[in-house]
């Protein structure tokens, strides 16, 4: 086992809509599906607020508003896709300045073939999450979270 020896800082947005309804991205990287919070990894330069912004541009091809911090990870966790980082979230509630423009799904991984998109989005009610359908830990702890303060 290699030795943790740098950081892996990714920024994710909680969206809620009016329905209690909160966004998740269903997406395949590395041969893996994954259902997560939309968002991205931080780059060299770059703030959190500003990496959600960005990630949002990248992701919905619009802008968001950033509303306030909801959570940081507190405890260790090994980042999945590199050996010897440590990967370290942020998670913000954020929205949608304007009515979404993207593609939303009700099913999962649900990707536009004919495009070759490998990310679909969808709202679902919180509470009809199980921490399962959830791919990683630090969102897991994130669902958990969101729950108890609704």
């Amino acid at each position: 086992m290699q030795e943790i020896d740098s950081f892996n800082i990714r920024v994710y947005g909680l969206f809620i809509n009016d329905k209690q309804e909160i966004l998740l991205a269903d997406e395949k990287r590395f041969g893996i599906r994954m259902t997560k919070f939309p968002g991205g990894g931080l780059q060299p330069g770059e703030g959190t607020v500003e990496c959600l912004l960005r990630e949002a541009k990248e992701e919905f091809g619009q802008e968001i508003e950033v509303i306030r911090h909801f959570y940081t990870t507190d405890f260790f966790q090994k980042a999945l896709f590199h050996e010897n980082q440590q990967l370290i979230s942020i998670y913000y509630f954020a929205r949608f300045i304007e009515p979404e423009k993207f593609r939303l799904s009700s099913n999962p991984f649900d990707f536009d073939k004919q495009g070759g998109e490998i990310v679909s989005f969808r709202y679902k009610k919180m509470e009809a999450i199980p921490e399962e359908e959830l791919s990683f830990p630090i969102d897991k702890k994130v669902l958990r979270l969101l729950k108890q303060s609704v």
